[in-house]
């Protein structure tokens, strides 16, 4: 078609100056409000979601350290070996903060003395689990051992089985036992 096309008599104009049909020019902008507002609190959702994940992932992953060091420190401690008291000792006092290194430190001879008049035993950990966080970033964890020695004559096996109330302390990288208790 020519720019310079020319009409016939009773043909309509190329461009009409003829009005749309009624509401047809009202849709399309309600359409595309009603549009972003979907996007919109898409948008919305799909960032609540993410926020709520990786809050469940780190504290998913905060417990897991916490109670990995937790059952390692308690199958050491619940393991004794009268051959090597002053590691054992040592090795408690290394892992120990707060009240409980206090308390570990004023008994330390008492305990070394037990330690060395024991008879050699295994500690494992049955279960362990994180029962709450505290305000300071410490965690409250119950574990439960079973503790396996043999009498003197190495004739009997003696199975012992405690739960402990265990409190770990974050102190600068590593954990620590702040509060060690047995529970009834």
């Amino acid at each position: 078609m020519s720019p310079r096309r020319k009409f016939s008599p009773g043909e309509a104009p190329l461009l009409s100056e003829q009005p749309l049909p009624p509401g047809r020019d009202r849709r399309l902008p309600v359409v595309g409000a009603v549009a972003a507002v979907l996007m919109v609190a898409a948008i919305t959702v799909c960032t609540l979601m993410l926020i709520s994940h990786e809050a469940r992932v780190t504290t998913a992953s905060k417990n897991r350290e916490v109670l990995s060091y937790v059952t390692g420190f308690m199958t050491g401690f619940t393991s004794l070996d009268p051959f090597h008291a002053n590691d054992y000792v040592l090795r408690v006092q290394g892992d120990a903060t707060g009240d409980f290194a206090k308390e570990y430190q004023d008994k330390a001879n008492e305990i070394l003395l037990q330690v060395a008049r024991a008879e050699p035993a295994t500690g494992s950990v049955l279960d362990a689990g994180v029962e709450r966080w505290n305000d300071d970033g410490s965690a409250n964890v119950i574990v439960a051992t079973l503790v396996t020695s043999k009498s003197p004559d190495g004739k009997r096996v003696f199975e012992n089985t405690t739960r402990w109330m265990a409190t770990a302390t974050r102190e600068g990288n590593r954990w620590k036992i702040s509060n060690l208790t047995t529970v009834v």
